[in-house]
């Protein structure tokens, strides 16, 4: 017999050979096991339970008679009585229609002068001020003057006055077309949205009483050597298609109180 037929394989192991495994091995998989099933089980019981409460939810809810909503808590809530046929609503007079009276001669709603008030130096001889006028105020006349009958302005009222021994008051009524765009608003927002810079008022000023957009500014002393101390203030606000613009200047101090006491009274007349 061949030796070499009595040495044991070391290297190879049978295909139908499996080895069987350890003790320890075997008692800490099947637990493993155990537990992942057990969870399935809960997580799919936890589901079948939430569908199944909702649907009985649903169930019991659409079974019960609807509960009514309480009453509006508007017990004093007042209406006005219809018209006997045939009648119709009295037009507002004109006193009290900002249309009609902004449709009219737009200088009669501006402020009248104070007793004792003189001619500004570069007063409107007539009360009408041109728009390109108008826009000749702004840093860019011409594109403020593009921007102006982009937003449909129509007139310009203007008046002013001198008082005391270098005070100046400007009253402006700017009215616009009617249109998609409420020209009045957009110019009284573009002109408060720059107050607050340096070169102006340096606030957001104080709000105008009965007035909703309404506001008007007390600027800071400016002061060059040479020159005499320029105060200013100035108020901005609309009514309709009416924006207003009021500006005061003077040598000498204007009080919140000078510029609001104006901005109230011509808001009055509107």
């Amino acid at each position: 017999m061949n030796d070499e037929e009595n040495i044991p394989d070391q290297g190879k192991t049978p295909p139908d050979a499996v080895p069987e495994a350890p003790a320890e091995v075997t008692a800490t998989a099947r637990p493993r096991r155990r537990v992942l099933r057990t969870v399935g089980l809960i997580a799919v019981a936890a589901v079948i339970g939430l569908v199944g409460g909702t649907a009985v939810g649903y169930g019991v809810q659409a079974q019960r008679e609807p509960t009514a909503l309480p009453p509006l808590n508007q017990p004093d809530l007042a209406h006005p009585k219809p018209l006997p046929k045939g009648q119709k609503a009295k037009p507002l007079p004109a006193s009290e229609d900002l249309r009609a009276k902004a449709q009219g001669d737009l200088r009669k709603l501006l402020l009248p002068k104070p007793a004792g008030a003189k001619k500004a130096e570069y007063a409107d001889a007539d009360g009408w001020m041109d728009v390109s006028r108008f826009a000749s105020a702004f840093n860019r006349p011409s594109q403020a003057l593009d921007h102006q009958l982009d937003l449909g302005i129509r007139r310009v009222a203007v008046t002013s006055w001198a008082t005391g021994e270098h005070r100046e008051v400007e009253i402006r009524l700017v009215q616009y077309r009617a249109s998609d765009v409420h020209g009045a608003a957009e110019f009284v927002e573009d002109q408060q949205g720059y107050m607050p810079d340096e070169d102006f008022a340096e606030s957001e000023g104080r709000e105008l009483k009965g007035s909703s957009n309404g506001r008007y500014y007390v600027f800071p002393v400016k002061r060059k050597a040479g020159y005499l101390d320029l105060y200013e203030a100035r108020a901005y606000f609309y009514r309709g298609d009416v924006a207003v613009e009021i500006f005061v200047v003077d040598t000498k101090k204007v009080s919140q109180n000078d510029i609001r006491s104006l901005a109230e009274r011509q808001l009055g007349r509107l």
